[in-house]
């Protein structure tokens, strides 16, 4: 007798599968968050502040590159953007909080991002690659010539203020506690994106595009929305590490930092939600570790040489090769 299938079951079975998936996200997620709790009273505060800025852009630029398929050479400029943004207006406006100056470096990288998305988003591949770098150049030069950014000397002395004119941002450790919460609200935020019908759009765009365009769906109007939410976080890292670092400089608008994003995802583990996290942790890591001794002058050729080893032996990066090897061996 041949044995029947009820499609409650399937989707029974289906439901609890996806609930149990949940439950190990949860359970990631708060093991994170209580690391991150921990590590100031174990590392140094702004190192540890200058992690979770580059963190969330390496997240901004995940969502774009790792879930929709988009690669952007361009992102510095978001980063500089938020940044130089930011740190004029709290630099000249000593009334404005600090949080509004953050606000309105987000606000205006997203504008940006949305004349980024709007110029190049109906280009593809490489060409869609060439043209944001070209526009992100245009925007260094814009900060190179204009005398509000201090040139090639860059903006010095941005006051921390206080966060709703009440905690006092200049201790290290407030300071950090907020950058945490700005990062975990972030990531939360792009989390929830990627699993929502939106983001499984935004997956078939990467997978298929032709599909998707036949099944109706817009596929320029989601690319511009992926795109303009990638700048915004990408600004917004930007804000918060030039108050942070209380400066910032023409290396955030060079495209050299658009590269480096770029290896932070890859080693990482491109379209992983903890990959750019982990990524951005192990760069700054050997950038700071080969600063501190005879190996400075090789910091560039040494990020490469592992640029090319992630290519062409782990794919996946660091977090997706630890998803193949447990989906491997634990079913």
């Amino acid at each position: 007798m041949s044995q029947s299938f009820n499609p409650a079951d399937i989707h029974n079975a289906i439901l609890e599968q996806q609930k149990v998936q949940d439950r190990k996200k949860m359970l990631l997620n708060g093991v994170l968050v209580l690391l991150l709790m921990a590590a100031p009273f174990v590392m140094y505060p702004v190192f540890l502040m200058k992690i979770l800025c580059f963190a969330l852009f390496a997240v901004a630029f995940n969502l774009l590159f790792g879930f929709t398929g988009l690669l952007s050479f361009g992102h510095a400029a978001f980063l500089a953007t938020g940044g130089y943004t930011t740190g004029y207006l709290l630099s000249n406006y000593s009334g404005l909080t600090t949080e509004v100056g953050i606000l309105a470096g987000t606000a205006v990288a997203t504008g940006l991002g949305l004349a980024f998305a709007l110029l190049s988003i109906r280009r593809q591949g490489i060409y869609f690659a060439m043209v944001t770098l070209a526009l992100a150049q245009l925007v260094f030069f814009f900060f190179v010539q204009s005398e509000f950014t201090g040139g090639e000397d860059g903006m010095h002395g941005i006051p921390r203020g206080h966060l709703f004119g009440v905690i006092n941002l200049e201790d290290n450790l407030n300071m950090y506690y907020f950058v945490l919460a700005v990062f975990l609200g972030c990531y939360l935020l792009v989390q929830r994106i990627v699993s929502s019908p939106y983001g499984q759009v935004l997956k078939s765009i990467k997978q298929n595009e032709p599909r998707a365009v036949s099944l109706g769906y817009n596929v320029d109007r989601y690319k511009i929305l992926a795109f303009v939410i990638s700048a915004a976080l990408a600004g917004l890292a930007g804000s918060m590490k030039s108050v942070v670092f209380q400066l910032t400089s023409l290396n955030d608008a060079h495209w050299h930092m658009s590269g480096e994003v770029i290896l932070m995802t890859l080693v990482g583990g491109m379209g992983t939600l903890l990959g750019p996290v982990v990524g951005a942790t192990f760069v700054v890591n050997v950038e700071y570790q080969l600063s501190q001794g005879s190996l400075r002058d090789w910091v560039d050729p040494i990020l490469g040489g592992i640029f090319i080893l992630t290519v062409l032996a782990f794919r996946s990066g660091i977090v997706g090769e630890i998803q193949k090897f447990l989906r491997k061996n634990m079913g």
